[in-house]
């Protein structure tokens, strides 16, 4: 299965993919998003997995396409962090550096969401050591589960979600219904601006660490309120 779906997201890939331009203005809820929440490790290799019979071997392909296109941004982000396919699993993973798709219910009237990502901090410091994105089966058309992919692998490089933006500024924004495509299948030009903004921030912080004494840490980040991520317990 995994050769054909490989094959498959290369084809949807270059289908599909949103060309990233240099952008000459990027303005904070125009046409950037506002950054914070978590960040993968700088310079890390992500291995991906989804769980097994909670997607159609079509249904991936569409799934994992997003990751090539943020994999082609990974030098002029500066995050320098590639994600990598690795097949399904039966339970999600908890292992370093590990990412799980799945299903699960995540819409509900307040929050309007049909994707979510899910984050645990070992050490407390927004670098995250494993995550799970979250897919509603209501969510189920193709195209809208690139969108959806895309939108919620910008979570995961610090990028918060922005309904004011402009249609096909940044893959952070709104989407108008279920299974209404926002015509972004990847980073735009600002979100590589912005990234780079959260990564220089992030390298700048792991230096600060790295000179002070080290900490005795504790189990990780507690459950918070907050629209993404969610950041989860330690199993």
């Amino acid at each position: 299965m995994k050769r054909h779906v490989l094959a498959a997201v290369m084809i949807v890939f270059l289908a599909m993919a949103v060309p990233v331009l240099a952008q000459s203005s990027c303005k904070v809820g125009v046409e950037a998003a506002p950054v914070g929440f978590w960040t993968w490790t700088p310079k890390s290799k992500i291995d991906v997995y989804v769980l097994a019979d909670d997607f159609s071997e079509s249904e991936v392909a569409y799934l994992l396409a997003p990751l090539a296109s943020w994999n082609a941004v990974s030098e002029s982000t500066g995050s320098q962090v590639r994600f990598e396919y690795k097949g399904t699993t039966d339970t999600p993973l908890h292992c370093e550096n590990c990412l799980t798709i799945r299903r699960g219910q995540v819409f509900d009237k307040s929050r309007r969401h049909l994707t979510e990502l899910q984050t645990y901090s070992a050490e407390r410091n927004r670098i995250m050591t494993w995550a799970s994105i979250v897919v509603d089966p209501r969510l189920t058309t193709p195209k809208t589960l690139t969108n959806a992919m895309a939108h919620e692998l910008g979570h995961s490089f610090g990028l918060l979600d922005c309904h004011s933006c402009k249609k096909g500024s940044t893959v952070m924004i709104q989407f108008e219904g279920v299974n209404i495509s926002n015509e972004m299948n990847g980073p735009s030009g600002c979100d590589v601006a912005q990234v780079k903004r959260v990564y220089e921030t992030v390298a700048a912080q792991i230096k600060r660490v790295s000179r002070a004494k080290p900490v005795v840490v504790d189990e990780g980040e507690e459950p918070v309120e907050d629209d993404t991520p969610v950041v989860i317990p330690k199993p």
